[in-house]
């Protein structure tokens, strides 16, 4: 005679009711226990960027001289701390947050492999247009030209897009068009800074992309920006999943397509406007974590953007303390050091997907 089965026995094939909960639970489980140890061991690497961005430097602390910096006014290294390194480290963390989170929701919308706020010209749109402001509106407050650098990113946005193809876009076409408006617009940065020597003294570091002149006033004015874009990519995780299908299955699952890519421009203008306002622009920050990522945690948006959110600024300080320490006393400014390291990989990664086109 068989033996009765418990209603509620979890994980028995053919029971309905709370055994599919209880799979379903273990499964879930299963799931998340390894997102949160990889979260984990994220923020650990982000809290040791952190503090090596605020002990090392022309003139090096220890982690003691760290701590009493931050919060005692009377110690040594309080004027170093606070007034040089904290602020650069804190506007280090936005900007990383916001080129990966850009970089991560820029890929899945086009379906590019290759695309990037810096590849594909659009730190660039915003850089002609803040230094235009400088140069021609006499702007020379984070306040005001934040506003052109928004106008330049989301004009740059659509126009690659229609320039290379539209709905049609391949990521060939893509990259193809962001190269060819990415080298226009910088000529044409260029030449406005060389013409105009007001806008060549306010621009002249900030045009390679650099922390040095970081202030907690511009990383007060820039969070809210960062904050409301990493809101909307966050919110547009799951639409942008179902996009990745397709414009069929998207619609067939409940999607709004063209909404999708309206609120995905909207949060990437913010993301990467603010972020080109506060440093300037940087190159291959956007392209490298979201692959690397991607290689542990598969497509997911809604697991991609929190590693791309944590990950990316770790990376970003540890490379603006590298700039620090290979060239001290001075410093090479980070912007050049994301591009040396990102060309490389860059010209790898196009090697893999030719490989894998083939």
């Amino acid at each position: 005679m068989p033996t009765a089965v418990p209603p509620d026995a979890p994980g028995v094939p053919g029971v309905p009711g709370a055994a599919t909960s209880g799979s379903r639970t273990e499964r879930g489980t299963r799931r998340r226990v390894p997102l949160a140890l990889g979260i984990a061991a994220s923020c650990a690497l982000l809290a040791a960027a952190v503090l090596l961005s605020l002990a090392l430097g022309a003139r090096d602390l220890s982690v003691g001289q760290v701590w009493d910096g931050l919060v005692d006014r009377n110690s040594t290294g309080y004027v170093v701390v606070h007034e040089m390194r904290l602020p650069r480290t804190l506007l280090g963390l936005l900007v990383g947050l916001a080129l990966g989170v850009a970089g991560a929701v820029m890929q899945a919308v086009t379906r590019n492999p290759l695309a990037d706020p810096g590849l594909l010209g659009i730190n660039a749109g915003a850089s002609a247009a803040a230094v235009s402001a400088i140069a021609f509106f006499d702007v020379h407050v984070f306040t005001g030209y934040v506003w052109f650098a928004f106008a330049g990113a989301a004009v740059v946005s659509v126009l690659v897009y229609v320039v290379g193809g539209g709905r049609g876009a391949t990521p060939a076409r893509l990259a193809l068009a962001g190269a060819a408006l990415n080298a226009a617009l910088y000529s044409y940065v260029q030449a406005v800074m060389l013409v105009d020597p007001a806008a060549l003294n306010a621009a002249r570091f900030w045009g390679n992309g650099t922390f040095a002149s970081a202030d907690m006033d511009t990383v007060r004015k820039v969070a809210p920006f960062i904050a409301v874009g990493l809101f909307l990519a966050l919110l547009l995780a799951r639409p942008l999943n179902a996009l990745a299908l397709g414009d069929d299955a998207a619609r067939a699952l409940g999607g709004r397509p063209a909404r999708t890519r309206a609120g995905a421009v909207a949060a990437v203008t913010l993301l990467c406007g603010a972020a080109t306002a506060a440093c300037g622009p940087l190159v291959f920050v956007g392209l490298i974590l979201p692959h690397a990522v991607r290689a542990f945690t598969g497509p997911d948006l809604r697991t991609v953007l929190p590693y791309c959110a944590v990950l990316t600024p770790a990376v970003l300080l540890l490379a603006d303390v590298l700039g620090r320490l290979v060239a001290r006393p001075s410093e090479i400014q980070v912007g050049i050091v994301c591009s040396v390291v990102g060309g490389v990989f860059f010209l790898v990664l196009l090697r893999r997907v030719k490989a894998v086109a083939a």
